[in-house]
């Protein structure tokens, strides 16, 4: 690359800073980002926890206690891509730190709600806040780092964090619950979430991801929107009305039309919302089916472990949470050895399909549970098992899920990411709540045998369910290819300008990345296509 590529002498004159080495301002992002995502898995689970002191003291019936839970999980689903394609159109920075205000305001409202209407208009406000901060905290880590061992890790840590605080989620919820008030479940979020926009305010660049004459794909947001929510919705109400019911039928069928819909409507969008040829990217669409499968064992991991501790091991909510350490210490140690083995030269699909083994063979050791089951013999080895498969597992599934993309799609890539997540463990949740009320209905009784032999054929199914992701695993790329180019751009063609008349690709390759641009040894721009530097894509099999 020529000298003059990067601008002129004065930029081949610019020292090169390393880009494998961040600064610590650079740790500041992965702060702010880790910290966000924290904040949005913890507000799945920790709610849990209060749900029968929320009862209590707002006066919620059974209906009002379901929608606390859902009206949450159903905005966040709903909203996801179009958070993440709003940040790749008018700024991370900026996208991040307007959905960090929306859920921390909505945790205040929530936290001091007097009428059952409050708490569930609060949570669903949660959710929008949610879907619009968490893919943020992805696209912040991968446009801060080249592809790399930095990279890694900092994905690793990003992982452990955001699987951590679900398993967290009880331990917390159940002490604030239990010590202070169940409106601490939500009131905790306002300082964390205030000290975390003054991290992120102070250490974001905040430059748009793409030039701000781009629209927002209106039709394909609110086709989308609508299509998500339903199928989560028609998910949601088939735990109580059936797969055959149709008050699960009727969203369930909804949604599949609307995103019909809204597929014909990209396919025609000169600015899509969802880029149809990002799912010609096979690392994009190959990860992606994993997660969804995965989420579908993984997700309801937790769910049925605290019921077995509650209602047959007689466990109260803290020592139900504390019997989750082991798994929550599991998880980051998982996530943050896989980082280390690829930097070591370990392929990541053999990373990830050694993970899926491990957890599988957890969750298979777990359907082995009974009544008489103690924390040491019944819950402690399995659970690092699964825990740590989990770890190692999805950091190089997210690495895959983000890469051979171009900058300017990061954001709606990982919307992507979190959506096949949420949707896999919505329709994990309800197949085994199914599969385990079944095997209990079928024993006659609900005694504590019925129910643990109901529990442990759930994680039967999971670790057959893991064992099918594990086998998908094959699907991953192998070898890299050529960064795929944004839309419109022509191959062999320069750098588009942007709306100032300078190289719109510097500014987009650069975003929310501490010190601007990256020179190469020659003083030259490494980033000239877009892309951090080194980045390819993994396209090929």
């Amino acid at each position: 690359m020529s000298q003059t590529d990067a601008g002129g002498p004065a930029a081949a004159a610019a020292p090169a800073p390393a880009a494998a080495r961040p600064t610590p301002f650079a740790w500041a992002v992965i702060l702010a980002a880790c910290a966000g995502q924290f904040l949005v898995v913890l507000d799945v689970s920790v709610v849990n926890v209060a749900l029968p002191s929320m009862r209590t003291g707002l006066g919620l019936d059974e209906s009002d206690l379901q929608w606390v839970a859902n009206a949450y999980t159903l905005t966040y689903a709903g909203f996801m891509l179009l958070g993440g394609r709003a940040g790749d159109l008018f700024g991370r920075k900026q996208v991040f730190l307007a959905g960090l205000s929306l859920f921390t305001l909505a945790s205040l409202a929530g936290g001091l709600a007097q009428e059952p209407w409050q708490i569930i208009a609060a949570r669903a406000a949660q959710g929008v806040g949610a879907a619009t901060l968490a893919p943020s905290t992805l696209t912040i880590i991968t446009s801060s780092f080249p592809e790399g061992p930095e990279r890694m890790r900092a994905i690793g840590l990003w992982m452990a964090v955001g699987i951590g605080g679900g398993a967290a989620g009880g331990l917390i919820g159940g002490v604030l619950t239990d010590a202070l008030s169940w409106r601490w479940v939500l009131l905790i979020n306002v300082p964390i979430g205030v000290l975390v926009c003054v991290v992120a305010a102070t250490s974001l660049t905040g430059q748009h991801a793409t030039p701000s004459r781009r629209p927002l794909d209106l039709p394909g947001a609110a086709l989308v929107t609508v299509g998500v929510g339903a199928v989560a919705y028609g998910i949601a109400r088939t735990e109580e009305y059936g797969w055959g019911g149709a008050e699960a039928l009727v969203p369930l069928g909804g949604g599949l039309l609307a995103l019909a819909g809204f597929v014909a409507v990209e396919s025609r969008s000169a600015e899509p919302l969802v880029p149809l040829r990002l799912f010609r990217v096979r690392a994009v669409w190959s990860a992606n089916l994993v997660l969804v499968v995965c989420g579908m064992g993984f997700f309801s991991m937790w769910y049925f472990l605290s019921l077995y501790m509650q209602n047959i091991l007689g466990y109260n909510a803290v020592r139900a949470g504390l019997a989750f350490l082991p798994h929550t210490i599991a998880i980051v140690v998982g996530a943050q050895v896989a980082p280390k083995f690829m930097a070591r030269g370990v392929e990541p699909r053999l990373l990830t399909f050694a993970g899926g083994a491990i957890a599988s063979a957890g969750f298979f050791w777990q359907s082995a549970m009974d009544v008489d089951g103690t924390f040491l013999t019944t819950l402690l080895g399995p659970g690092i098992l699964m825990s740590f498969g989990a770890g190692l597992m999805m950091t190089p599934l997210t690495a895959a899920a983000t890469s051979g993309v171009p900058p300017t799609d990061a954001g709606v890539v990982s919307g992507l990411l979190n959506t096949a997540r949420t949707i896999g463990g919505a329709l994990g949740l309800s197949l085994l709540v199914t599969v385990a009320a079944d095997r209990t209905d079928a024993l006659g009784s609900r005694s504590a045998d019925a129910l643990t032999e109901g529990y442990a054929r759930a994680f039967l199914v999971g670790a057959l369910v893991l064992v099918l992701a594990t086998a998908l695993v094959a699907l991953l790329p192998t070898r890299p290819a050529p960064q795929p180019a944004a839309d419109g751009a022509k191959p062999g063609a320069g750098p588009e300008p942007g709306p100032d008349g300078a190289d719109a690709s510097h500014s987009s390759a650069a975003q929310d990345t501490p010190g601007g641009a990256t020179t190469g040894p020659d003083g030259a721009d490494t980033r000239r296509d877009g892309g951090a530097p080194g980045q390819r894509a993994e396209t090929g099999g």
